[in-house]
Formats: structure tokens, C-alpha cells, sequence
């Protein structure tokens, strides 16, 4: 009755639903339980779509900066979440993930498959204005949650203010107000003993 694409695309949609047992080390703001892909994932399509006026590019494709976002961490569900500040856990990050691209990525239509390997490739990358922006989300999105959890991630042994400036970067060239923004906010934790110098 229904034909192999149909198939292959719900195998695939079935699949993504794992993304909700990836657990990040951010916690929900409200709450002491850790954010998991799926959350993150969403909240960035969102701040995507509320903050593009932000970007340094004023022509950006905002849909296309949503289907970065939304498809960035599906190979969490194969590589597992590596924490920002985790660098013997990015030692090995780049071929994890690869491979987890490929596996996933896979399982859909053919045209399909190769669309989200590009849009995944996009991001990694951080070279396109949207790729940019949205690698800038990513970014901004955590550290946004810890201002607002008293800075519980922040409070993980080597997490320092220098480290988190670095993390945030991107966004200094492709979302300067974001920037600016964020080095307040990264300023005042240290200020309140959130943050370490």
C-alpha cells in the first residue's frame, strides 16, 4: 500500500525519536533535570526564528538556518552529547560523528539523505551567514540556560570565563548584538561567583 519512500521516511522519523534520551549537561531553567538533544533542538529552531532580525547578515534564510538547527545534533543519537569543555571527548568528536551522519542520514531517500548531509556539513562547517548564525545559536543557547540555572554547567572542573568567551565567538562576527549580549552575561556570572575568572 504505501511505497518504499513512505518507508524509509518514517523509518528515519521513528529513528530521530531517540534524539529525547540524548541528555545534555544544561539543566531546563526551572527545574534540576538535565535538557536533552530534542529540547535543545527546538528551543534553537525557535530562538532561530526570533532572533534572526540579529544576525549580521540581514538577508539570511531563516528556514534554512531552522533545518540546520533541527538536524545538528541528530548524530548525538549514535555519538552521544560531547560537553563543550570536554577536550579529550572532542579528541575523537569529528569521525564519531561522522560516522553517525552516515548511518542516520542513510536511512532516508536517497536525494534526502544527501540534503540533510549537506545541511549537517553546513553547520560543522560555520562558513555560510546561516551556518554562522545558527552555530551562533548553539552556542548562545547554553550559555543563556546557565545565567539562568546559577550556573550550573559552568560549575564543571576547567570551565572558566576565558573558555566560555571562546565557546561564543561565532557569534561576535555573525550576531554582534548576541555578542555583546553575551559578554555581559558571561561578565556579570563572574561578578556573582557563577563563573570562574
Amino acid at each position: 500500500m504505501f511505497n518504499e519512500r513512505f518507508k524509509k521516511q518514517l523509518d528515519f522519523i521513528l529513528e530521530i525519536d531517540k534524539l529525547k534520551q540524548i541528555y545534555r549537561q544544561n539543566l531546563v531553567t526551572g527545574t534540576k533535570r538535565n535538557e536533552n538533544d530534542a529540547e535543545h533542538s527546538w528551543h534553537l529552531a525557535m530562538m532561530a526564528i526570533l532572533l534572526s532580525e540579529y544576525a549580521a547578515e540581514q538577508e539570511i534564510n531563516v528556514l534554512h538556518v531552522v533545518k540546520m538547527v533541527l538536524i545538528h545534533d541528530l548524530v548525538e543519537i549514535d555519538a552521544g552529547d560531547t560537553f563543550a569543555y570536554d577536550e579529550e571527548g572532542y579528541q575523537d568528536k569529528e569521525e564519531r560523528e561522522q560516522k553517525a551522519a552516515h548511518r542516520l542520514f542513510n536511512i532516508l531517500p536517497t536525494d534526502q539523505a544527501e540534503e540533510m548531509m549537506e545541511l549537517w556539513r553546513e553547520f560543522e562547517a560555520m562558513e555560510t551567514p546561516e551556518a554562522g548564525f545558527a552555530a551562533s545559536l548553539d552556542r548562545f543557547q547554553p550559555l543563556l540556560l546557565n545565567y539562568n540555572t546559577d550556573g550550573h554547567t559552568w560549575k564543571k572542573p576547567g570551565v572558566s570565563s576565558q573558555k566560555v568567551f571562546k565557546r561564543i565567538e561565532p557569534a561576535r562576527i555573525q550576531a554582534p548584538q548576541i555578542w555583546e549580549y553575551a559578554t555581559d552575561l558571561i561578565e556579570t556570572s563572574v561578578e556573582k561567583g557563577m563563573l570562574k575568572r
